[in-house]
């Protein structure tokens, strides 16, 4: 055979092995029609265009125009039929007939599903314990995770909680240094040097479609305008392998890096003069209103991250940092990204700090091919909740993940803290959970605290569409329509910086007896009545979502989206909502917030450790997550056609690969495909060797995405989850998990 006829042979191979699934969709004959909509599989929200025959949906493509992703798709994407007609689906309520995780299951009707969880909640209020409520919600925008942080409000409680996000961190540090809180949105397509600590431009950071695009932008240009990729991280990602320079630095140690440049930056006065001189507060060293003094950003960096310093941590030479730190001022739009992978860990507030202050050291804020805080295209707002007594005091108790309390004064919700909590209260913390497009049994690291909180929760009621590992260890399920199967709205996909308002549409009427999660919620507010019903005026979601929309509602109907294509940030006279009205490099805000450190350091963004769990002594490697466009590894599952294409070096059958350089691997006598235990302080596991130069010794990649014990055997059991491996690492200031890896050690089996 040919080299180049191996794509049609194995093009010839997937095509044969599909046809072994007995769920592989064969159409009837009929008419050819398309559906716009827009794909929610993750928070790229990409426009899409379903090709179908009569009733039956056949293909997903990008859709053509569509201001993200404008015809393209993601594997993701393109798999999303296989999860509307897979086996995974659960086809009507159920009710646990065995031990939790058993997959003993009892068919019953939506009327006897609902009665149950409403008994539950209304006795729960009766005894005056509504605070021992609980919901979990994967989605951090659209009125659906609206109405369940309503349906909280309402009913009593203060708990609840959205899954973590690198887009928690950004909002953060937006919060603290713009006065905005809102995540960051990148100019992309018009910066000329992007500097990435990390994120996984290719690998399905932000929107991975755009992204991917804007790549392909800064490639095509003419030489002249060719823009110039720099990636930093310990592994040789495909986003790395792909860049002008890969500049390998020990992980976890990028917040330094970022300090070096900057002190390369101040000292060289390569910085915007009149940005820094006009629209920040805290570049200079300054004196309070009684008279105190305060270190200034300048003196911070220039005395403490020289660059002969930060190469002794980082392990970078420090004439690549002095290097690296003049081509990126004195680009025409140097441009900054944070966030590790494809972004969905919350990370270092302080790392995010030093990142985002580079961008503001060039004076690339609100600018093009640069950043500035996310818009939203507005909607209607609802009216205010009415509390009844009951409510009122419920709603006041501290909240289980301690968000917003003196010690945590700037967030809104700490997941990963959530499980903690739970395990350390024992007089029952939460009594029933509520769970809605998430799947923390699997996502959430330190999946034994995890799988300890839930046996620690009497009652469990999970909204999936899928039979995934929270609805395995649920009580009650009450599944929601399919993305193609329902109406919701989408707001602005993660890291674009024109605001776009989309709407999904029924592509086909539901395959099973399943219902909208927001009819259900909305029923229940209903059923349980008084204070709780009257927050719910609407009839039913579709009535409350196009309310919602008000004079936009026509236009996402016709067109599916509105966006304000003319949108420009505010100029810097006006872009900043702080306490100064200035970008801060000194963080007003933090010096209410308690922390162990000394208030001047606490208010700067600087370099401090995150101590992975384990001493160095007994676990002397260190394990990092490895993340690929190929794996889902947020609430969905991995299709099979996705799965499929992991090449057989990630997994071969059911074992899983880490990535190990071959002079850490010579130190334990390894060699390719070996059999080894990977030891973390939480969990082992049984994994085989792959050789990689990429990686830096002493370093260990896992890919994370593997390891479901759920849905069916295309996936189940299927190497190992890296969340299982991995603690929560607390953030030293916001709270949030500053999880970037943990500490192992290798036993050779």
């Amino acid at each position: 055979m040919c080299i180049r006829d191996s794509p049609w042979k194995l093009t010839d191979d997937i095509a044969i092995w599909t046809q072994n699934w007995s769920w592989v969709p064969v159409p009837e004959r009929g008419e050819v029609s398309s559906v716009n909509s827009v794909c929610n599989l993750c928070p790229g929200g990409c426009g899409i265009t379903v090709r179908k025959v009569g009733d039956r949906c056949t293909k997903i493509e990008g859709r053509h125009g569509y201001p993200v992703n404008n015809g393209s798709i993601c594997i993701l994407g393109e798999s999303g039929l296989q999860l509307l007609y897979g086996p995974w689906r659960i086809p009507s309520p159920l009710r646990r007939a065995g031990k939790r995780g058993e997959g003993i299951w009892e068919k019953i009707s939506w009327e006897d599903a609902i009665t149950q969880v409403v008994q539950k909640l209304r006795a729960l209020r009766q005894k005056g314990e509504s605070h021992k409520v609980a919901c979990i919600s994967g989605s951090n925008s659209g009125t659906v995770s609206q109405l369940f942080a309503r349906f909280l409000k309402a009913y009593g409680s203060p708990n609840f909680v959205q899954m973590a996000s690198g887009r928690d961190t950004e909002e953060l540090a937006m919060g603290l240094m713009h006065g905005t809180a809102s995540p960051v949105a990148y100019d992309l397509e018009h910066a000329s040097f992007i500097l990435s600590f990390g994120s996984g431009l290719i690998e399905g950071w932000g929107s991975p479609v755009r992204v991917i695009k804007a790549h392909s932008i800064w490639r095509t240009r003419n030489l002249k305008e060719r823009a110039t990729v720099v990636q930093i991280e310990p592994r040789l990602s495909r986003t790395a392998a792909k860049a002008d320079n890969w500049y390998p630095v020990r992980p976890g140690t990028e917040a330094a890096l970022a300090l070096g440049l900057a002190h390369v930056i101040v000292k060289e006065s390569l910085y915007e003069h009149r940005f820094i001189d006009n629209y920040t507060f805290g570049f200079e060293d300054w004196t309070d209103s009684s008279g105190g003094n305060h270190i200034g950003f300048k003196r911070l960096v220039l005395t403490k991250y020289a660059p002969e310093a930060v190469s002794q941590v980082t392990g970078l030479p420090p004439r690549k940092i002095i290097d690296l730190a003049r081509k990126f001022a004195k680009a025409k739009r140097p441009l900054a990204t944070w966030g590790r992978g494809k972004g969905s860990r919350q990370g270092s507030l302080y790392e995010c700090m030093a990142v985002h202050a580079l961008n503001a050291l060039v004076g690339n804020i609100n600018r093009e091919g640069g950043i500035c805080p996310q818009p939203e295209v507005s909607t209607r707002t609802w009216p205010e909740v009415e509390q009844d007594e009951i409510a009122r005091s419920g709603f006041g108790m501290p909240r289980l993940d301690g968000a917003g309390t003196d010690r945590y004064l700037h967030v809104k919700y700490l997941p990963e803290r959530l499980p903690q909590a739970i395990n350390e209260q024992q007089a029952g913390a939460v009594q029933a959970l509520l769970v809605h497009e998430a799947n923390p049994y699997y996502t959430m690291l330190d999946s034994t605290a995890v799988a300890e909180a839930f046996e620690r929760i009497p009652f469990v009621v999970s909204f999936s569409t899928y039979l995934d590992e929270t609805a395995q260890h649920a009580d009650i399920i009450l599944p929601n329509h399919h993305c193609l199967e329902r109406w919701e709205d989408f707001h602005t996909p993660i890291g674009l910086q024109k605001p776009i308002l989309a709407l999904l549409k029924p592509v086909v009427p539901p395959q099973f007896d399943t219902r909208h999660a927001g009819d259900v919620i909305i029923n229940i507010a209903k059923r349980l009545g008084g204070s709780v019903a009257k927050a719910f005026p609407w009839k039913d979601y579709e009535t409350l979502l196009k309310w919602t929309m008000g004079d936009k509602w026509n236009t996402l109907e016709k067109r599916g989206f509105v966006q304000e294509a003319n949108y420009k940030p505010p100029a810097w006279e006006e872009a900043f909502k702080t306490s100064s009205g200035k970008f801060e490099f000194y963080v007003k805000a933090l010096e209410r917030q308690g922390a162990s450190q000394p208030q001047d350091i606490r208010c700067l963004p600087h370099y401090k450790p995150v101590e992975l769990e384990g001493d160095h002594a007994n676990y002397p490697l260190t394990l990092i997550p490895a993340e690929s466009i190929r794996l889902a590894n947020g609430a969905i599952g991995n299709p099979p056609f996705c799965t499929k294409a992991l090449p057989d070096t990630v997994l071969k059958g059911n074992d899983l690969f880490v990535e190990i350089n071959p002079k850490t691997a010579s130190n334990y006598g390894l060699s390719e495909g070996d059999s080894i235990i990977l030891e973390t302080p939480k969990a082992r596991a049984k994994v085989l060797v792959h050789l990689f130069e990429g990686i830096m010794p002493e370093v260990i990649a896992i890919p994370s995405g593997l390891g479901h014990t759920a849905y069916d055997e295309f996936l189940a059991h299927k190497g190992v989850n890296a969340n299982k491996l991995m603690g929560v690492v607390e953030d030293p200031v916001s709270g949030l998990s500053a999880t970037w890896g943990a500490r192992a050690r290798i036993i050779k089996v």
